[in-house]
């Protein structure tokens, strides 16, 4: 059953996938086709044609490998200039790739295409048909992100009571049997039971766990626990005693400790250790309900898993070196290493054989390919070539030049020549290909799993 269950994981992230891309091509051919530029072909993914039809002019189809793919649009190199395209000299070499880049854009041009190339739109059309995929990427994670957050919710704590710890060990120190010299917890001693839902502690009202979890913390000593208990109010008289516990941060979640480097420091059996302090305790562990988050609330988690996506992004190149390592040198696959299509996808597969609820593994599946999106977002706005964001950078920095020209009476500099950037989208092209290669192998040889 458990192979079933991956299996169904994988291909429901593979699909997933494969529409993220499909919808941000869409993006560009809609806009391509809103200004008359002719798209030859409409391609989800990248390698081996698997499908595809022509209807009208445009070629639609799919192929074999869903890391990327394409809207081919007529034109998208400019003609080079009379000046620049002497043949009495001697190309060199990054002349060479220049050219041959430039020609293998103009064999697209046919007949009737005189006025419906890319180059010749304005710079600000030109800009909406780049941004539009990404964009669309964007709105996707936003409708995904609302649906699970605002329409599923998420398992959050709650007041009631889940577990009451039989006695009082440090926080490094829990373990399944209690020490023969452990003290029983102040809510085991108290009569606290699972299912108790506490409204109130030395009087003081606690509506969430996070308030509740504040007020035991800042207690000491004699005190009051008010309890509903099988729908009738009961106080019942607590010692609440000091106990070295996770320092939280903000949000309430435990602070990990790190040594010089950063790094996640670890026990003899391999859990992360944490940060920790003294402060005021019971003994006990909340239970979890699904609620849904409000639009507030929505917006703020958007924006945190945002800013992680645009971190990991910015520090993807200080983690190659881990990757390395993990794939050749028998190092440990950290937990954020990065992951290429096939460790996603066993992810994906991963997810729906996890032990809970069919509807919170459907969540899960949803905010991860909700994630996705917005990595495809953040990484096609970068500007570089063939990322869309270079393409973006070049029709900006054309209008500047025209507007530059405009004010200061000089002729028009004409669009600007991507063709002049194509080495430098050669090693990025180059860049891309070995990493997603390494990332292959090391999703093979040393996965990144969510059970270990």
């Amino acid at each position: 059953m458990l192979a079933v269950l991956t299996t169904i994981g994988i291909v429901l992230f593979v699909l997933g996938l494969l529409f993220s891309i499909a919808w941000h091509e869409l993006g560009h051919l809609a806009f391509a086709k809103l200004f008359n530029i002719r798209c030859t072909q409409y391609m989800v993914g990248v390698g081996t044609t698997l499908w595809s039809r022509t209807w009208g002019e445009t070629e639609y189809g799919i192929k074999a490998v869903p890391i990327a793919g394409y809207v081919r649009m007529v034109g998208m190199i400019p003609p080079a200039r009379r000046d620049e395209s002497s043949s009495g000299t001697r190309m060199s070499r990054w002349r060479a790739m220049i050219e041959d880049a430039r020609e293998a854009h103009l064999v697209e041009v046919e007949p009737g295409d005189e006025d419906r190339m890319f180059y010749q739109r304005k710079p600000w059309k030109r800009i909406l048909v780049m941004v539009g995929g990404p964009v669309m990427n964007l709105i996707l994670a936003l409708v995904l992100f609302a649906s699970v957050l605002m329409g599923i919710g998420l398992q959050q704590e709650t007041t009631t009571v889940g577990v009451v710890n039989e006695c009082v060990v440090a926080v490094d120190e829990s373990q399944e049997e209690c020490p023969e010299d452990a003290a029983p917890t102040p809510a085991a001693e108290a009569g606290m039971y699972p299912g108790d839902e506490i409204v109130a502690v030395n009087g003081t009202p606690t509506p969430d766990w996070r308030s509740l979890q504040e007020t035991i913390r800042d207690a000491a000593g004699p005190g009051t626990i008010e309890v509903v208990r099988d729908g009738a109010t009961h106080t019942l008289d607590i010692e609440i005693t000091r106990n070295e516990v996770a320092v939280l941060d903000e949000d309430g979640t435990p602070v990990q400790r790190t040594d010089a480097d950063g790094e996640p420091v670890t026990d003899a059996e391999d859990r992360v250790l944490v940060e920790t302090e003294e402060a005021g305790f019971i003994g006990i562990q909340p239970a979890y309900e699904r609620s849904p988050l409000s639009a507030g609330e929505t917006a703020a988690h958007m924006a945190d898993t945002a800013y992680q996506v645009g971190e990991h992004l910015i520090l993807l190149p200080t983690k190659i070196p881990d990757l390395w390592n993990a794939t050749f040198a028998g190092a440990e696959r950290q937990p954020d290493s990065p992951v290429g299509v096939v460790g996603a996808s066993r992810i994906g597969g991963e997810i729906l054989t996890l032990d809970m609820p069919i509807v919170d593994r459907g969540a899960v599946m949803l905010m991860m390919l909700a994630t996705v999106n917005l990595f495809l977002f953040a990484l096609n706005m970068l500007p570089l070539l063939p990322l869309d964001g270079g393409h973006i950078f070049g029709a900006l920095w054309e209008s500047v030049r025209r507007h530059l020209a405009r004010l200061f009476r000089r002729p028009d500099p004409g669009p600007f020549d991507t063709a002049k950037l194509m080495p430098v989208a050669y090693v990025v092209i180059l860049a891309f290909v070995g990493l997603s290669v390494l990332l292959l192998i090391a999703d093979i040889v040393n996965p990144v799993r969510l059970v270990q």
